[in-house]
């Protein structure tokens, strides 16, 4: 056998085999391929920066040896969805029809100053858009993969086999609130610059998330595509004065929390479920300082929280009893009353109820705490008014 015909049999050998591989080996054999992409373009950005060293001049810094710390340039400054953004309540009695657009888009932002992450989103921020729709409503979704008529900047250039190299080749939306295979997921894959849709009737009112559901499925929830869909029951919710979208994510980076330059997706930390990072809204700080969620004193207050990926939380707010708290997304069942923790599971939600009693500043946290001090779940609420010493006054000795 000659060596032209041993080199074909092989060929197709190895074509057989790949043909018959799981999702999770097509996505080893992406994820190889995209490394060695990476580390072709590293060993030319390295050239790059000695061939400069060369050539320019002592008052240009590149002069410098290449350094370790990989940098990418930003594609957003924000990337944390603010508590604020979400739809009002529904003001009406008849069901209609709610339309929904989103796209999908990869982006580069800071996961803490001096860190950032490709990020994987719906409507470019994380999490997702807060849906809202009345029970007996029909919901229309439309997604399509990228934005819809803009050219965002090293994106849209990308080409079919970097997307499919890079794993997000292709994005979907699974909605609990759906009743129907997949949640809506075989009907609404879409690869590079598609766009499809769907409706559902939306029967059950709860509390609900929804996340993308292609392949590798953890990986695409892990980088943030996720989100939640209230379906208010038909009678709508009882009036409240501040209603605030807050979702917990772990993230999985090859380096240690706080490790400046760029982090990439660990699938080994992943597999492993031992998170670097457990985030409010993105990132670390996101929903803090300027961007915390604002109240007054005497306020009633609503709280929609979920896990969108894959660790449960143990959602406490120091200093404040949940007046009454609708586990697991349960919102047209009794409440629970004067709660202080609750656990939500991966891919659920609960909504929370209270009032603000005392001014000041109150932390949000994961109560398994070495997550909220070491690895970034922590948030703030400031409730601003006058004093109230009979509920909360320091005794002189």
């Amino acid at each position: 056998m000659n060596k032209s015909r041993r080199l074909l049999l092989l060929v197709m050998a190895l074509s057989s085999l790949i043909t018959g591989c799981s999702d999770e080996a097509k996505y080893k054999a992406m994820e190889a391929k995209y490394n060695a992409v990476q580390a072709e373009k590293a060993k030319h950005k390295a050239m790059s920066a000695e061939e400069m060293a060369v050539h320019t001049d002592s008052e240009m810094h590149h002069a410098m040896p290449a350094q370790s710390v990989e940098t990418h340039k930003l594609d957003t400054d924000e990337i944390g969805r603010s508590a604020d953004d979400l739809p009002p309540p529904l003001n009406r009695t008849q069901a209609q029809l709610v339309s929904v657009d989103l796209y999908t888009d990869e982006l580069v932002a800071e996961m803490m100053p001096e860190v950032t992450y490709q990020y994987w989103t719906y409507n470019g921020k994380v999490p997702g858009p807060f849906i809202r729709a009345r029970a007996g409503d029909q919901v229309e979704i439309h997604l399509s993969h990228g934005k819809p008529g803009a050219v965002h900047q090293g994106h849209d250039a990308h080409t079919s086999a970097q997307h499919a190299a890079a794993g997000h080749s292709a994005h979907s939306i699974d909605l609990h609130a759906v009743s129907g295979p997949g949640g809506g997921a075989p009907l609404m894959e879409v690869g590079q610059g598609e766009e499809k849709s769907f409706r559902f009737k939306a029967t059950h009112p709860g509390i609900y998330v929804y996340h993308c559901a292609s392949p590798h499925v953890p990986s695409h929830i892990a980088n943030g595509m996720y989100g939640m869909i209230l379906v208010e029951p038909p009678e709508g919710l009882i009036k409240v004065d501040r209603e605030f979208y807050v979702m917990q994510g772990d993230f999985y980076t090859t380096v240690k929390y706080g490790a400046k330059g760029f982090q990439a997706l660990s699938k080994e930390k992943l597999l492993a479920e031992q998170p670097t990072y457990f985030l409010f809204n993105g990132r670390v700080n996101s929903l803090s300082g300027d961007r915390a969620l604002k109240a007054k004193v005497g306020e009633k207050i609503r709280l929609f929280v979920g896990v969108g990926s894959h660790i449960a939380a143990n959602f406490h707010i120091i200093g404040v009893v949940f007046d009454k708290l609708y586990p697991d997304g349960a919102i047209t069942n009794a409440p629970l009353k004067n709660v202080q923790t609750t656990t939500i599971s991966p891919g659920s939600a609960v909504m929370i109820e209270f009032t603000a009693e005392v001014p000041g500043k109150y932390l949000l946290v994961d109560h398994s705490l070495s997550r909220a001090i070491d690895k970034g779940a922590l948030a703030e609420l400031i409730v601003e008014g006058l004093d109230q010493p009979e509920l909360y006054q320091q005794v002189s000795q």
